[in-house]
């Protein structure tokens, strides 16, 4: 696509965030949220965990200005598929096809696999928004394409969207807050005691007989990565049927921003049996993956949850993100929040009915987050 807007800006689609220079992509994504950087989104392209045989096209949108000097850009992904998302679409293409139409292809402006909130239109300024997702509907026209979708959109964001025109969806994640803990024992004096009492009976149980690390950098070897794919690839396969990410994606994270990942592994003596990869940002630390390839009672919550929450205290970040889903992280002090996305429809009709469910749905979700706030182990009163 190569589709004047507004006077001198230019808006295309590139084939791949690697055919833009990672300068120009990270002068506009700025240094916050790692899986924004150029980095991350090239390790995705040039393992091929998106691209061919995927049913992620990388499609990034892009606008200039007449000199070629990049003022705005997006992360997208002509899907074929609603896989890989965490943000639920599949009653949409069931009814869409049902009416005779055809969902996919559709375009998911998103980090792949990676439910963690962060901005998705990267700007100079944010008079250039509107024209970003504008491009992008019309990417949506010229391909015949049914929808567009922004998910895990940054709080700040949400208003760039709606003045836009697009439609908005929430959910619920659990995020850990840190109240300027100045260590985990802080942290449990704000529990109720019996909370308290557990999550000490948890992690006791957690460390006997494992002797947990924390890696970053560096000091991430690679041996350290092979046993991060092992893990990996047992819960993947559990998951999904099969992991989202290959062998390769591994090893380019570690050469291309292994400081900006902490892994935490247990060991039984030379052997790692479990760990926990996690990315650090500058206002939060982003659970991703876990696995093991031995059980052990209450180790999981230990690498993914606690394991976090000491690590960011000491990094001294306001919050842990723990990921998609997960009701069990309430109980450790993970509290509820909303999430967000926004939609853009091209059939009128269709779009009229997803505006109508997504308001009922809304309704749900702020109850349930009601319900859920009301059960966080903090003390009360």
């Amino acid at each position: 696509m190569g589709v004047m807007a507004d006077g001198d800006l230019i808006a295309r689609v590139a084939p791949a965030v690697g055919a833009i220079p990672a300068g120009e992509w990270d002068r506009l994504a700025g240094p916050g949220n790692p899986f924004m950087t150029h980095a991350f989104l090239t390790a995705l392209e040039d393992s091929g965990s998106v691209g061919p045989g995927t049913g992620w096209s990388p499609a990034p949108v892009v606008i200039e200005d007449g000199r070629g000097s990049l003022l705005a850009a997006m992360p997208a992904y002509l899907k074929s598929h609603s896989q890989g998302e965490y943000v639920f679409d599949h009653a949409w293409a069931d009814a869409w096809e049902r009416a005779g139409g055809s969902y996919y292809p559709k375009l998911q402006i998103a980090v792949p696999f990676t439910p963690a909130t962060g901005p998705r239109l990267l700007l100079q300024d944010e008079a250039y928004a509107v024209p970003l997702l504008r491009a992008a509907e019309t990417l949506c026209e010229q391909h015949g394409l049914s929808s567009a979708h922004a998910t895990f959109i940054e709080p700040g964001q949400r208003a760039l969207f709606e003045r836009a025109g697009w439609l908005l969806r929430n959910d619920i994640q659990f995020h850990w807050e840190n109240r300027s803990y100045g260590s985990f024992d802080d942290f449990l004096a704000q529990l109720a005691s019996r909370k308290r009492k557990a999550i000490r009976k948890e992690r006791a149980e957690a460390q006997h007989g494992v002797e947990i690390r924390r890696l970053t950098g560096a000091d991430i070897r690679p041996e350290h990565w092979h046993a991060s794919w092992v893990f990996y690839q047992d819960t993947g396969a559990r998951k999904w049927g099969q992991p989202y990410l290959t062998r390769e994606a591994f090893d380019l994270l570690g050469e291309r921003m292994a400081e900006r990942i902490l892994l935490v592994l247990a060991f039984d003596g030379d052997e790692p049996i479990a760990g926990a990869l996690n990315f650090i940002g500058e206002e939060a630390l982003y659970g991703r993956y876990w696995g093991c390839t031995r059980e052990k009672p209450f180790l999981h919550f230990e690498l993914c949850y606690y394991q976090a929450i000491d690590a960011a205290i000491g990094l001294g970040l306001p919050r842990v993100e723990a990921g998609a889903q997960g009701g069990h992280k309430l109980a450790r002090g993970y509290e509820p929040v909303r999430t967000w996305s926004a939609h853009w429809i091209a059939a009128p009709g269709f779009r009229e009915a997803v505006a109508d469910y997504l308001e009922r749905e809304r309704e749900g979700v702020a109850q349930e987050s009601l319900f859920l706030c009301q059960r966080t182990p903090f003390r009360k009163g």
